[in-house]
């Protein structure tokens, strides 16, 4: 049974800083390109960074700067650092997996409020 387990979420003022972490099991973790969206009410989905299984990194515009993703394959775990966090950055984070044939997995979420 595969898991996506989204932690570290919670409230931060504007200019704070979060790191979220999730944590896979049932998947060969270190096979698997990871992502982490972010979605609000009544909007899509967006992407927010990748890391692929090699370790290259790539980020939305909007978080270029401000956010690190990383990747602990002993662990299972990827990271997503986020400093400078703004207003617009409020929104459910999810954690995402992208394997071989196409496989994806989606972690339940964590939200992450801005709010001063």
């Amino acid at each position: 049974q595969v898991q996506l387990v989204e932690s570290g979420g919670g409230l931060v003022q504007p200019g704070g800083s979060l790191r979220l972490s999730c944590s896979a099991s049932g998947i060969r973790f270190d096979l698997y390109h990871m992502s982490w969206y972010r979605q609000v009410p009544g909007k899509s989905r967006e992407s927010v960074a990748t890391i692929t299984s090699s370790g290259g990194t790539n980020y939305a515009a909007s978080v270029e700067g401000r956010f690190t993703i990383s990747r602990d394959n002993a662990k299972n775990t990827v990271f997503l650092q986020m400093h400078s966090l703004k207003f617009e950055d409020t929104a459910v984070y999810y954690c995402h997996a992208y394997g071989l044939f196409q496989v994806t997995y989606w972690g339940q979420g964590t939200q992450v409020t801005v709010s001063s």
